[in-house]
């Protein structure tokens, strides 16, 4: 059965914004599973998060501090739909990413990655596929911000979209 998922990383609130985008909230609430890639600031988003998504899956970042350390792992494994994912914050530069995460997470058919705020979607040369969702709130050198949502589908990740966020006005 077909399993929606929404993607989201650095999302730095309350620093870098009040709260999440309206779109960004409205997938959250359809999605079937939400993954965060850290990057959080403040517990309390987290908490908003576990209310507000069916199920959550999330990691903490290098600004998490506190309880979001307490109460997130570094690296969270999950299957889906036949599907081994891996979520993690960090990854390193972009030079070598795919060879060097396809030897970190051997096991894996989706690693789920922030950190840079830049949007990513790649296939390793195991077959492994890395995707950065970006940020929602703080796009740096993008045009805009942006997650993504994808569905899970019997061993198959398909519809993988990257959604833009425009900066708030």
């Amino acid at each position: 059965m077909p399993v929606s998922l929404v993607v989201t990383a650095d999302t730095h609130v309350p620093r870098r914004a009040r709260d999440l985008p309206h779109p960004l909230w409205r997938d959250i609430e359809a999605a079937d599973v939400v993954l965060h890639a850290g990057d959080w600031v403040d517990v309390a988003l987290l908490d908003e998060l576990e209310r507000r998504s069916r199920r959550l899956v999330a990691v903490h970042g290098n600004n998490d501090h506190g309880a979001l350390r307490e109460r997130l792992p570094e690296v969270a494994r999950l299957e889906i739909e036949g599907l081994r994912f891996a979520v993690v914050h960090e990854t390193g530069d972009a030079k070598g990413r795919e060879a060097r995460c396809a030897a970190r997470f051997p096991d894996t058919d989706v690693l789920v990655f922030g950190h840079s705020h830049i949007p990513w979607d790649t296939v390793a040369a195991s077959g492994l596929r890395l995707l950065n969702p970006g940020s929602p709130t703080d796009r740096r050198r993008q045009p805009t911000g942006t997650y993504l949502t994808a569905v899970a589908d019997a061993g198959t990740l398909r519809d993988v979209t990257f959604h833009p966020v425009p900066p708030r006005s």
